[in-house]
């Protein structure tokens, strides 16, 4: 039997380019149903439209709206059409439709949002660390605030430190479906300028006293004060960051 050809296993370029078309096509569509665009029970625009509209084929188009159906944004009706869900079935969780949502926050309500949600589950997961947390989590992130004190002249490498040592707790407390939604919560958001807002000259020292206050709460095995501070903290931090283009709610 002839060997294969030497380039037989590098990705065919014709492929990935598809792919990328793809990618593209599927965020454009996803943007559709996120800002309105097609508002909920509408019905997206026949398939030979949005193919002439994005220039690409059937194919393309019909495995965006398989893609969308998984992200819950649309349903299929047969002999109908793409029929657009209303938010409360969409998975926020998934990347392309949150970072959609956060991309035309213009409000800063999504964001509101997510500080809360952070702040109730990082919340729980500290009070779960000072009741239960094994002295070897402890330590774990007693070393990460350590890492944050060192750090504080090096911007980058502190907000660094300041995610290993969230992540810590949230690992501590060993519940791993609200270490899984604020994960999410976490780290999708940091990629965005409007979560990072406007912080002010002391934010470091600001955020540096009050990790040393959960870590203390978790430490002496408060979990009443451990859930305090941690949402006292998320709340606070993104109150004092938080862009002014939008007076929407944030009410801890």
């Amino acid at each position: 039997m002839p060997s294969a050809p030497l380039d037989a296993h590098i990705a065919n370029p014709k492929r990935a380019h598809i792919d990328r078309i793809g990618v593209r096509v599927l965020e454009e569509m996803v943007e559709m149903i996120v800002t309105g665009a097609v508002a909920a029970d509408e019905f997206l625009p026949p398939e030979q439209a949005l193919c002439d509209e994005f220039g690409v084929s059937r194919t393309v188009i019909r495995e965006c709206i398989k893609r969308m159906q998984e992200k819950g944004l649309v349903v299929v009706a047969q002999g109908r059409g793409t029929q657009v869900r209303h938010f409360n079935d969409w998975n926020v969780l998934d990347p392309a439709v949150f970072d959609a949502l956060v991309r035309h926050d213009e409000s800063l309500g999504v964001l509101d949002e997510v500080s809360v949600v952070r702040a109730a589950l990082e919340g729980v997961m500290a009070s779960e660390v000072a009741k239960a947390g094994s002295p070897e989590s402890i330590d774990i992130i007693r070393g990460h605030l350590e890492s944050m004190r060192r750090l504080q002249h090096d911007n980058a490498a502190f907000l660094e430190a300041d995610k290993d040592f969230h992540m810590a707790t949230m690992s501590a407390s060993r519940n791993r479906i609200a270490g899984t939604i604020a994960r999410s919560f976490f780290v999708r958001p940091r990629q965005s300028l409007r979560w990072e807002g406007n912080n002010p000259v002391d934010a470091i020292e600001r955020t540096l006293d009050e990790h040393e206050r959960v870590f203390e709460a978790m430490n002496a095995g408060d979990p009443v004060a451990a859930r305090v501070a941690m949402e006292e903290h998320i709340l606070g931090s993104w109150r004092r960051r938080r862009l002014p283009d939008g007076d929407h709610h944030l009410h801890p």
